[in-house]
C-alpha cells in the first residue's frame, strides 16, 4: 500500500509539477514510479514530507557536495552543457541512488522541503498592496513556515508584470518579473507599503550563513531553473544587509503569542506560501481558528495556498467581519498569477 501511494505522488509530481517546468525531473519521476528499488528508498522520509522533492534534493544535493557518477553529466547545475535525457539517464539515476544509499537515506530521514521560493514575491507584492490600500495603516508581518525568510524580504525587491513600470524598492539587488494572468490586473504601490514589524516562524530555520544549509536550499531548486538560483543567490546576498527576526517553534502555536508583541496601530499580515501542504490537518483548522480569535479583536489578513487547495486565498478579518477571497491559480514558482480581487 505504501509503494502505491508513492508510486502515484511521483505521477502526480511529473503530471503536475514539472510537465512544462523540468524535462529531467519529469522523466525520472515517471520511471521512479514503476522501480520498487526506489521506491522501498523513499520509505525514509517521514511523514508529511513531501517525497519527490526531498530525493531530488538529497541527490542534488550530494551531487553539488562532489560526488563523482556520470548523473553529473545531466543537470544544468552541475555542468554548462548538460547531456540530453535518453533512456540511460534514468540508469543513471537509479545507480547513482543505490550507490550512495547509505548517505542519501540520512539525509531524507533529517531534511525538509523548505524551497526559498523568491518568486512568489511576485504575487505577494500586489496582495500586500491591496491590503494597504485598505486599512491605510502599516503592516506587521508574519510568515509561517519561513526557512531562511527569504520571502520576507519582499519589500526589498523590485518588481515587473509585463509593462515598462517597475515597483517596489527601485534599488533593489533582486528584481523579480511575473505574469498577470486573465482579465484583471491588480493595482500596485509604485513604492513598497510600510512595515513596522516582520517576524519569521519554522520548525527549523535555515541560517544562509551556515554552508551546509545554504547548499541544501540551493540543492532543492530544480537543475534547469537557472533564473531561480540567480535569484535565491542574490536574496541570500541581500539577507545579510537586511537581517530579520526568525523564531523556531512551530508557527501555529506561537501565532497568538507573537501577535500580541505587534503594534496596535499596524495590520496584521499572516502568510505562507506552499508550506501548508507539510502541515497536519488538525494543525490548519487549528490556525484557521486563532486567525478567527486574533480577528475578533483587531484587524487580520490570511495569505495563503497549497491549504485546501492549490489557489491563492486571502481571508480577512476587518471591524470584526469575516471575508473570504481567492486571488487565483499561481504557478509554483511564481512566474504567473490569476489575480480575481476587486479593487480595495
Amino acid at each position: 500500500m505504501q509503494e502505491s501511494n508513492l508510486s502515484r505522488s511521483f505521477i502526480t509530481f511529473a503530471n503536475m509539477e514539472c510537465k512544462g517546468s523540468s524535462k529531467l525531473y519529469e522523466f525520472l519521476s515517471i520511471n521512479i514510479a514503476k522501480d520498487a528499488e526506489l521506491l522501498d528508498l523513499c520509505l525514509a522520509v517521514p511523514k508529511g514530507q513531501p517525497v519527490p522533492n526531498l530525493l531530488f534534493g538529497a541527490v542534488h544535493y550530494l551531487l553539488f557536495k562532489g560526488n563523482e557518477h556520470q548523473l553529473r553529466d545531466y543537470y544544468r547545475s552541475i555542468t554548462i552543457q548538460p547531456k540530453q535525457i535518453g533512456n540511460e539517464t534514468f540508469g543513471y539515476f537509479k545507480d547513482f541512488c543505490i550507490r550512495y544509499r547509505d548517505e542519501i537515506i540520512p539525509i531524507l530521514k533529517s531534511k525538509l522541503v523548505q524551497t526559498n521560493e523568491v518568486r512568489r514575491c511576485g504575487y505577494l507584492y500586489p496582495t500586500f498592496s491591496w491590503i494597504y490600500n485598505k486599512t491605510q495603516q502599516p503592516l506587521s508581518i508574519i510568515e509561517i513556515g519561513t526557512s531562511a525568510g527569504l520571502q520576507l524580504l519582499w519589500d526589498t525587491y523590485s518588481y515587473s508584470y509585463g509593462t515598462k513600470e517597475t515597483v517596489g524598492n527601485k534599488n533593489a539587488r533582486v528584481h523579480i518579473t511575473s505574469e498577470v494572468k486573465g482579465d484583471h490586473f491588480p493595482i500596485v504601490l509604485s513604492e513598497s507599503p510600510p512595515i513596522v514589524s516582520k517576524i519569521g516562524l519554522d520548525l527549523n530555520i535555515n541560517d544562509l550563513s551556515d554552508p551546509e544549509d545554504y547548499l541544501w536550499l540551493k540543492a532543492l531548486i530544480w537543475p534547469e531553473h537557472q533564473e531561480r538560483l540567480e535569484l535565491f543567490v542574490q536574496a541570500a546576498a541581500n539577507l545579510k544587509e537586511n537581517p530579520i527576526q526568525l523564531v523556531e517553534g512551530d508557527g501555529v502555536l506561537l501565532l497568538s503569542e507573537v501577535v500580541e508583541t505587534l503594534p496596535a496601530d499596524s495590520t496584521i499580515c499572516i502568510f505562507h506560501t506552499h508550506v501548508a501542504n507539510q502541515i497536519p490537518t488538525e494543525s490548519k483548522h487549528e490556525l484557521v481558528e486563532r486567525i478567527a480569535s486574533l480577528g475578533r479583536k483587531r484587524d487580520v489578513f490570511h495569505i495563503y495556498n497549497n491549504m485546501w487547495d492549490r489557489q491563492l486565498h486571502l481571508d480577512y478579518y476587518v471591524n470584526g467581519k469575516e471575508f473570504k477571497n481567492t486571488i487565483g491559480d499561481t504557478d509554483g514558482h511564481g512566474r504567473w498569477f490569476e489575480w480575481n480581487l476587486e479593487r480595495s
